[in-house]
Order: structure tokens, then sequence, then C-alpha cells
């Protein structure tokens, strides 16, 4: 077994989320989200930021793959489509980390064609220095390095998604 170095706490997680919830209700006021989880990463992040921002909003799922390993393949596919439209509604792209920007802004480029009022993205992790396309990234809970992590959502090839907190991958 691989050692794990914890990165994040889950305690230092659960603060970011409540803060990061505090930043979003202040941007949309009274205003529905309709906050779109990215599977599968993002389900855990995004199941405790719903709960933070309170019982008015709603939740869909969007099904995209892009990694083999610890690496991004580059090529972008959707695995599971929303269930219901977009059409007016504002709406929240929850995503786990945001590192090459590809994923993100296919994501961002199919949504947007779909009648939004609004569009906006929260990410738990920033990776800005992976970054090969440019892509907006409006709420962040924690801006890292260039490391493979896991945890909290994130994987390796379905592994680790349920530790508690976010670690560092050693790769052995």
């Amino acid at each position: 077994m691989a050692d794990i170095e914890v990165l994040l706490s889950e305690e230092q997680i659960a603060e970011r989320i409540q803060s990061l919830a505090a930043e979003i209700l202040a941007v949309y006021g009274d205003e529905p989200i309709t906050v779109i989880c990215v599977l599968k990463g993002a389900i855990i992040f995004a199941s405790d930021l719903l709960r933070a921002l309170g019982p008015d909003h709603s939740i869909e799922f969007l099904g995209v793959s892009s990694y083999h390993g610890t690496e991004s393949t580059g090529h972008v596919r959707i695995t599971h489509d929303l269930a219901t439209s977009l059409d007016g509604r504002h709406c929240l792209v929850v995503e786990d980390i945001v590192d090459t920007g590809l994923t993100l802004a296919y994501i961002v480029k199919n949504l947007r064609v779909r009648g939004p009022a609004s569009l906006r993205v929260a990410s738990l992790l920033d990776k800005p220095s992976r970054r090969q396309v440019p892509v907006q990234v409006d709420f962040t809970g924690f801006t890292i390095e260039d490391r493979f992590v896991i945890g909290y959502g994130l994987d390796l090839d379905q592994r680790f998604r349920g530790l508690p907190y976010i670690g560092i991958y050693d790769g052995q």
C-alpha cells in the first residue's frame, strides 16, 4: 500500500466548505441554484456544499471521463448527462479539481448552450500550474501544487475516494 501524506484534513475541508457556501450565497442572494455535480470525483464535495447552501437548491449530475491512472488523457467524454433542462436556471458546476482545464472548458462550453440564466464554477481544488487552457473558476476551495491527490471523492482508478481527507499519493 502506498504512503499517503495528509494534505488537507477533514476539519480544514469542512471549514472551507462553510466559507465557500457563504461566498456563493453572497453572489446568488435568494436565487435558487442548480448545483451540477461532476461525477464521480465531486460527489462528496457537492453533497457537503449543497447541505451548507441550504434547502432551497437542487442538484443534477453530469458524468465525464478524462483520466486514466494518474494522467489526463486530454479526451473528454460525457458518461452521464443531466436529467433536466438548464433553461433559465442559475447553475453552479461543482468540480473536485481543476488542473489542465480541458475537462472544465468542455463542460462549460457544453452547458452554456443549454440556456442557463447564469453559469459559475466551484472547485474544491485548483492546480493552476498544470493549466493548458484558460478557464474561470469562480469559487475555489484550495489552490494546490502539482501533486497527485486522492481522497474526499478523488480517486486513483476508483480507489481511495472514501478517505475523509485529501492526501498526496506517492505512486508506490
